[in-house]
């Protein structure tokens, strides 16, 4: 079975394991041994098996780092599934969040996940999950660590007057 052409020649197969003890990255040490092998004269077959990969994947390696050098052999970041919400609805929703809620109008003393999920609908139209809620909220550098709520209708006044009367412990 005929090996892959490794066309760079800045590093040979000792350079590549040099480089693969190296780096951080254990899915970049996998492919550099690899091609070390492959460098070797290994047969394709068995440089694959070694990195834990098809052949025809190594062969795909191959041409990236023939491309790319040493840094082609890195994952790229992928974009992944795109936000529930826009920037401004983010940033209101922050707003609403920092504000806090209205007894009157919101029906709440205090913002838990499931409240803003359904502040989330009624704004936005948009169905979140509770935990997308607080991962959001962890994203914006929010706590869900909250004080204890108060009455609406307590009395500052008598709640300081007591303060004073009270023994000090």
């Amino acid at each position: 079975m005929a090996s892959v052409a490794v066309t760079r020649t800045e590093l040979d197969s000792a350079g590549l394991r040099a480089a693969a003890a190296a780096t951080r990255d254990v899915r970049q040490a996998r492919r550099l041994l690899s091609l070390a092998m492959v460098l070797d004269g290994h047969p394709r077959q068995l440089a694959a098996e070694a990195g834990g990969m098809d052949r025809q994947t190594l062969r795909d390696w191959v041409h990236r780092y023939n491309a790319h050098g040493i840094e082609g052999l890195r994952d790229v970041a992928r974009s992944g599934r795109p936000p529930v919400l826009t920037g401004g609805q983010i940033q209101e929703l922050e707003a609403l969040v920092l504000a806090g809620p209205d007894l009157a109008k919101d029906g709440v003393v205090r913002w838990r996940c499931v409240d803003l999920c359904k502040q989330i609908k009624a704004r936005f139209e948009v169905d979140v999950h509770e935990r997308t809620v607080g991962k959001l909220l962890h994203k914006l550098g929010l706590t869900r660590l909250q004080p204890r709520p108060y009455h609406p209708k307590r009395d500052v006044a008598a709640q300081e007057a007591y303060k004073k009367t009270s023994p000090a412990s």
